[in-house]
């Protein structure tokens, strides 16, 4: 799972998985959560670009590591949404809580607004 997590410019990627369900979200809650204290993380991207479909096992943790982040002020974005996803984000309210940035942006380091 650890090939999952890349590290650039003092932010970490999340890889995320075709499909985010109950099934998957417990181990990918806790190796997330393990590489962010292992790495001292303060910038955290989710990577939708593999995903498909997402269930609110899935939402549930996407707003845990929002929260886990946003009380050391560090800050967490998302990435390469397909239409569904994006869906998912706009009824889910994730939208409000987790910024959607373009690849571009985070190829050229430019997390948050940087």
């Amino acid at each position: 799972m650890e090939d999952m997590f890349q590290f650039k410019n003092g932010y970490m990627i999340v890889e995320m998985p075709k499909e985010i369900d109950h099934h998957c979200t417990e181990e990918l809650r806790r190796e997330t959560d393990r590489m962010i204290e292992m790495h001292h993380v303060r910038k955290l991207v989710f990577d939708f670009s593999r995903t498909e479909f997402m269930d609110s096992s899935g939402i549930g943790m996407l707003i845990g590591r929002c929260k886990n982040l946003g009380y050391s002020g560090g800050s967490v974005q998302a990435v390469c949404l397909n239409d569904r996803m994006q869906k998912i984000f706009m009824v889910s309210g994730l939208h409000k809580l987790i910024p959607v940035t373009t690849e571009q942006e985070i190829a050229g380091g430019r997390v948050d607004g940087e």
